[in-house]
């Protein structure tokens, strides 16, 4: 069906033809159902109205111009060309109920707490508001960390906001049950102590141990007994959800014109293909980068409190859906008072035996798009960070006079004595004038 009257005046004989035609097309679709997800600029498809009410909305405040893809009204998803222009990228609200349907399908566990969030989402936070309930407090959960609310302001926040908006609203009334309206949301993670020093963690052989074997430091903070004093947590790999016939992106008709368009055109890739040929001919087989930093919850440079990340980014998927957050998988999550530092190997540990076990044996996997089983394996091939995650990651000296890994002790470097700092000068000369 041609849409190019989305765009066009709501008065224009094309505007009026196409909501008549749209309204066929949703009819058509849910036959059975009273109402349709209106899909208007105030609705966004979040309010359910009949044909009729969907019809005046149309013409009172124009349709969504963004919605070019029907899949609230039975369209089914097309192939999204290369270029994906940024007119698909959905609004939060709408971002929200996609990504919770697309974990509803891969997901087999605690899928009723999804299902009572997509109910959720189809609740509007007010009769007209553009919010549901989840997203509207995952808004101000953002809003919470960018500018370091305490949890008594937060809690006190929502109270207010349930008071002052209409009497009808579906938004928590305090951050008890914000909790549980957001419990499904959460990802499924496991909880691994450390050492306060960073020497080991309370993992497979130490798991039951109450004291670091390396330094006798006692587990608990302030020798309690059900606080640790540092947790990684850890999600499992074999969790991911298969996105069979995006990981073969690359080899399904993809036009090659001589220019590097996608991570397989790199010679890093080209190298393991010819190195390893039976690991490169399987066309699921997936190839990560790993992606470590430091992250600081509460804004301030002085905080006591350290969140340090690493993530994993499948390189298979388009150039379009590789950096979207949708298929970032978050990984570990080390939190503590202190950043890990050189000791992040200690941490890193679950999650290198499980990409030894990807490369080594392979995991039997399920193909969704063939219909087949088939057995998984994966490569590192890269590693993306900032010079000082980098010398964590690969142990290298990044600082003092032999800072640089490419000229190691040929390093140009001078003591400033004034500043009582390290300069490195005289490289310019390799650069091209």
């Amino acid at each position: 069906m041609d849409k190019s009257w989305i765009s066009s005046s709501r008065l224009s004989n094309a505007y009026y033809e196409g909501v008549n035609a749209f309204l066929e097309f949703a009819r058509s679709n849910n036959p059975m159902l009273d109402v349709i997800p209106c899909p208007c600029v105030n609705c966004i498809n979040l309010c359910h109205r009949s044909i009729d009410n969907a019809r005046y909305y149309f013409f009172a405040h124009k349709f969504y111009e963004n919605y070019k893809i029907w899949s609230f009204h039975g369209e089914k998803q097309t192939k999204i060309d290369s270029r994906c222009p940024n007119n698909l990228i959905p609004p939060d609200a709408i971002y929200t109920k996609d990504m919770l349907h697309n974990a509803l399908k891969y997901v087999d566990e605690e899928s009723d707490l999804l299902k009572l969030l997509l109910e959720e989402c189809d609740k509007p936070l007010y009769v007209g508001s553009k919010y549901n309930a989840l997203s509207g407090l995952l808004k101000f959960q953002h809003l919470k960390g960018q500018f370091g609310w305490s949890y008594a302001i937060f809690d006190a926040l929502l109270c207010v906001l349930k008071d002052i908006l209409p009497s009808n609203n579906t938004i928590p009334s305090s951050i008890y049950e914000s909790k549980k309206l957001l419990k499904g949301v959460g990802l499924q993670y496991e909880k691994i102590h450390a050492c306060e020093n960073d020497c080991v963690l309370f993992w497979k052989e130490h798991k039951d141990a109450s004291q670091c074997p390396t330094c006798d430091t006692s587990c608990w903070k302030n020798n309690t007994k059900n606080v640790p004093s540092k947790v990684l947590w850890y999600r499992r790999m074999f969790s991911i959800a298969q996105i069979s016939h995006d990981l073969t992106w690359r080899v399904q008709g993809r036009v090659n014109n001589g220019k590097p368009t996608h991570p397989c055109d790199t010679p890093s890739w080209k190298l393991v293909n010819n190195t390893w040929k039976e690991f490169g001919q399987e066309k699921q087989n997936l190839r990560f980068a790993l992606s470590t930093d430091g992250n600081n919850l509460d804004k301030s440079l002085s905080s006591k409190h350290s969140c340090w990340s690493v993530i994993l980014i499948t390189y298979n998927l388009p150039p379009y859906f590789c950096m979207s957050r949708k298929f970032m998988m978050l990984t570990l999550l080390i939190s503590g008072p202190n950043q890990p530092g050189k000791n992040i190997d200690i941490y890193l540990s679950p999650l290198i035996e499980n990409l030894k076990l990807l490369w080594e044996i392979g995991i039997e996997t399920f193909d969704s798009y063939k219909k087949e089983y088939f057995n998984l394996r994966a490569i590192l091939l890269w590693t993306i960070s900032d010079f000082p995650a980098y010398g964590n990651l690969s142990g290298f000296v990044t600082k003092g006079y032999y800072a640089c890994p490419i000229f190691s002790k040929n390093t140009c470097s001078q003591w400033l004595p004034n500043s009582k700092k390290v300069c490195f000068l005289g490289h310019r000369r390799f650069l091209p004038l």
